[in-house]
């Protein structure tokens, strides 16, 4: 039996009871998931960067320069990238989330913002132009009819020539019953799988495509196919 494995057993949680919607029933209360679960329990928080953001900074592919992580949660990666050099404001819609970001910026003795905003909203506060902007794990959150709303917002913040990197679930990942495009998750979660043309088309009105393919990459509970893009603002 695999670490994994393990760890998924040991957190092999219900959904919250009442269910996790919001006051609008579309999206779930991830604050309350912030809130109520110990974050060893939640499946997208990671304390190790992503090899695939790790390796981007190692190969030079992006400098440190003023970077924006969207959805960052607790704020690990955003930490781990001003431990680099960068300039890095992280945004969440969970007020829980970014305290505990707050907290943990202050432990590892780095300068970071986090601020609390709706990444579909205007996010007042947030002050660009981004030179890198980034979200891992995000986009399959957010459901198609939302999404050039989300993706308009990024290239507001970023900066002409700007990186843009992200990577969300396939719609060929095997996890959560491995078919359809909306599926349910262990915690109440609702989430959206992705083909990598959706991708293109939602991004090709605002950003040049430089890399865009369907990938391995490791998850808390086990591997899941991501489709991960790299891509350049106009």
């Amino acid at each position: 039996m695999g670490k994994n494995t393990r760890l998924a057993e040991t957190f092999s949680l219900p959904p919250l009871n009442p269910p996790i919607t919001n006051m609008t029933g579309k999206y779930p209360d991830i604050d309350r998931i912030y809130r109520e679960m110990p974050l060893a329990a939640i499946p997208w928080n990671n304390e190790v960067p992503p090899d695939a953001l790790v390796n981007l900074v190692e190969d030079g592919t992006i400098w440190p320069c003023k970077a924006i992580d969207l959805g960052c949660g607790a704020g690990n990666y955003a930490i781990w990238l001003a431990e680099q050099g960068f300039d890095v404001t992280g945004i969440d819609g969970s007020p829980t989330a970014i305290g505990i970001a707050q907290n943990h910026a202050k432990e590892r003795g780095v300068r970071c913002r986090f601020i609390v905003a709706d990444l579909l909203g205007d996010m007042p506060g947030v002050e660009g132009p981004f030179g890198f902007a980034f979200d891992w794990e995000l986009l399959h959150h957010i459901f198609p009819e939302d999404r050039e709303t989300y993706i308009r917002n990024v290239h507001r913040l970023t900066a002409p020539g700007a990186l843009y990197f992200s990577a969300c679930f396939s719609e060929e990942d095997p996890q959560f019953g491995g078919t359809g495009k909306y599926r349910a998750t262990r915690i109440g979660t609702t989430l959206y799988f992705s083909s990598e043309s959706e991708i293109r088309d939602l991004v090709s009105p605002c950003f040049t495509i430089r890399t865009l393919e369907t990938v391995d990459i490791s998850g808390k509970f086990g591997p899941h196919r991501a489709i991960m893009l790299l891509a350049e603002r106009t």
